[in-house]
């Protein structure tokens, strides 16, 4: 997806159609984002809004440099983040020197988009919160530990027992579907 500076600019103006344009395009992208971290799809979509309201407003402390569109997706997965604190969502911090990534790693390449998706809303919210910060967007466990308020190595092994339950309901999806 590509915001043109055309819009950008009506923005920074106070341009009522540049920001129905701007929303238009962007929050349904938004609302994506937002679904990948907050299972309750009300609650998501006011994540969404509270991003686009976020954008609009602070749209001048966008620099011009890099992508807007990954600006605006990094406000909203904070929004997203700072809902999910406030809420105090639920990670499990276990012992993880037992634990074997093994067959878990290949269900990163085995799974479509829209299943994933799909996956994603069955899980615990600390497993779906670490999975998409780390799988999704990109950050290393020392940046989720920080943003969460968890230890790295409780990061990790939300990741991997993220990985491990999305198998298992890929296996059961499939068994189900074969029969």
């Amino acid at each position: 997806m590509n915001i043109s500076s055309d819009i950008i600019q009506g923005c920074l103006k106070g341009s009522s159609q540049s920001q129905k344009m701007l929303y238009d395009k962007l929050a349904p992208y938004l609302l994506g984002v937002a679904r990948r971290y907050i299972s309750d799809a009300i609650l998501a979509e006011d994540m969404m809004i509270e991003s686009m309201y976020k954008v609009l407003t602070k749209i001048q402390q966008f620099s011009g440099e890099g992508n807007f569109v990954a600006w605006a997706r990094r406000i909203c997965v904070n929004e997203c983040l700072m809902s999910l604190r406030k809420n105090k969502a639920y990670f499990e911090s276990i012992d993880d020197s037992h634990l074997q990534i093994g067959d878990v790693e290949r269900i990163e390449g085995d799974i479509a988009a829209k299943d994933i998706m799909n996956l994603l809303q069955k899980l615990p919210t600390g497993y779906r919160t670490v999975f998409n910060m780390y799988v999704i967007e990109g950050y290393k466990h020392r940046e989720i530990a920080e943003k969460l308020g968890i230890s790295i190595n409780t990061s990790k092994s939300q990741l991997i027992l993220a990985k491990r339950k999305m198998l298992k309901l890929w296996e059961e999806l499939n068994k189900t579907n074969l029969d």
